[in-house]
């Protein structure tokens, strides 16, 4: 392996830590209800689609719908993203993570639902581009008929 080739694979390693690093980010924002923090996560011209909410564009649509639903539920929440599979391509990325969210009012119960993302470098760091929110994941199948 050349030089060169190791640079690469090193600059590849880099950024799926920072990306790592970004979703935890986001995940603290939105948990601990720092709007402002969870914004800078996404590029200006970003989407979120979540869950049944349907897709918002650009940063104040983003923040309109958090504070709009998350607001009222996640005091009671703690969220763990984990199974991380990201896919790095010059400044811009894909990846997918599975997200347990644990409830504890007023009985204690977990859900689990599956972020699927695009990145984007802006300005030298990681940004949401889009980011889809599924719930339940998997897919809970038809019920099976006799």
């Amino acid at each position: 392996m050349t030089l060169e080739e190791m640079e690469k694979r090193l600059k590849v390693l880099e950024d799926i830590e920072a990306i790592r690093d970004l979703q935890n980010d986001y995940i603290y924002a939105l948990a601990s209800q720092q709007w402002d923090d969870m914004l800078d996560c996404f590029a200006e011209d970003a989407v979120a689609d979540i869950w049944t909410h349907g897709p918002r564009r650009g940063k104040k649509e983003i923040g309109e719908l958090f504070k709009g639903f998350a607001g009222k539920i996640l005091p009671t929440h703690g969220h763990l993203v984990a199974q991380p599979v990201i896919k790095v391509d010059g400044d811009a990325a894909e990846g997918y993570w599975i997200l347990y969210v644990f409830i504890d009012e007023p009985e204690t119960k977990y859900y689990q639902g599956k972020y699927d993302c695009k990145y984007v470098r802006v300005n030298g760091e990681w940004k949401f581009s889009v980011l889809k929110y599924t719930r339940p994941w998997p897919p809970v199948p038809e019920a099976a008929t006799p």
